[in-house]
């Protein structure tokens, strides 16, 4: 690994120790069981001053984080949708981003507990978190949200399904968040892309887990071509939110994002776009190890108040 993928001793000490978390037997209990070990691993405390309300949206289950103070009505918000592969993951695995998420952006963070995979194929997860969109817009008062203060972001899987949300909402005509933040995200690219080689045994995500994770999640055959499960499959990316997309450099998924900023900017979408030098598939988690990973999170924070910003 040292070899092929050069990472800092800091994320190279990171991966080692998320390989320890290795499933007690192979099912997908055992996986999601695994997942959550590691994923606790890794989430910190919580900072002081921040609210949590574990509740359901749309009989979605969700969990808000509110910083207390200054911000308590009229807040800002983002939607937060996690990683997993659509088959793992949950409200906790995920805390240790959208618990500093919500203060760093003095904004509530709704993470959005979607329906899995393999019970739960496409397109339930992505039902989940479009119910979830609409839910927030028509409660935005009583939740003490500003409604056109919403943004959307997720990592991986989430990533995807943020993308999802954003077309789904542009092809139907309705209002949509007002930026969308995607980390690292898996959204249908050819298997000709130059990552999927290069990368093919990169740590912590191979291709064979990209294989196996867009199986369980997409269950027919026309699925694999349908714009909402893969968004690369979309003919028309015009009138779409701004983006920022964060790639990591040695990830199978690495030019799943570098050609839907790229079709993004070309339909004439504001973008940005953070190339993840030295990064890995998963590594926001190891925020607070490695300065290269809080530098991503750092302009990941700069991205999504710049979209908060907006009717300010």
């Amino acid at each position: 690994m040292t070899l092929s993928y050069p990472l800092s001793p800091e994320l190279a000490g990171f991966v080692a120790a998320s390989l320890e978390f290795t499933a007690l037997e192979p099912s997908i209990q055992g996986q999601r069981e695994a997942y959550s070990r590691m994923c606790r691993a890794y989430t910190p405390a919580h900072p002081a001053g921040l609210a949590l309300i574990n509740t359901r949206l749309a009989d979605v289950p969700v969990r808000l984080y509110r910083p207390e103070q200054p911000e308590t009505r009229d807040a800002a918000c983002v939607i937060y949708l996690h990683g997993g592969g659509w088959v793992v993951g949950d409200l906790d695995s995920h805390d240790f981003i959208t618990a500093p998420l919500a203060m760093d952006l003095n904004a509530v963070v709704i993470a959005v507990d979607y329906r899995l995979a393999p019970e739960h194929p496409f397109p339930a997860a992505f039902h989940d978190c479009l119910a979830v969109w609409h839910a927030v817009q028509e409660q935005a008062q009583s939740l003490g949200i500003d409604p056109r203060r919403v943004a959307v972001a997720g990592d991986s899987a989430g990533g995807n399904l943020a993308a999802a949300v954003c077309l789904a909402l542009r092809d139907a005509g309705q209002p949509q968040p007002v930026g969308q933040a995607l980390v690292y995200p898996g959204l249908g690219g050819a298997e000709s892309l130059p990552s999927r080689s290069e990368c093919a045994d990169a740590p912590l995500l191979s291709i064979t887990d990209v294989d196996c994770y867009k199986a369980l999640y997409l269950s027919r055959r026309e699925h694999y071509q349908a714009p909402y499960a893969m968004p690369l499959n979309a003919t028309d990316y015009r009138s779409l939110p701004p983006a920022f997309i964060a790639v990591a450099q040695f990830d199978p998924l690495r030019d799943d994002g570098v050609l839907y900023e790229q079709r993004l900017r070309e339909a004439g979408v504001a973008t940005e776009f953070d190339p993840g030098l030295g990064l890995v598939h998963g590594c926001l988690r190891a925020r607070g190890e490695a300065p290269e990973v809080d530098a991503l999170y750092g302009r990941l924070v700069q991205a999504l108040l710049g979209f908060l910003a907006v009717n300010v």
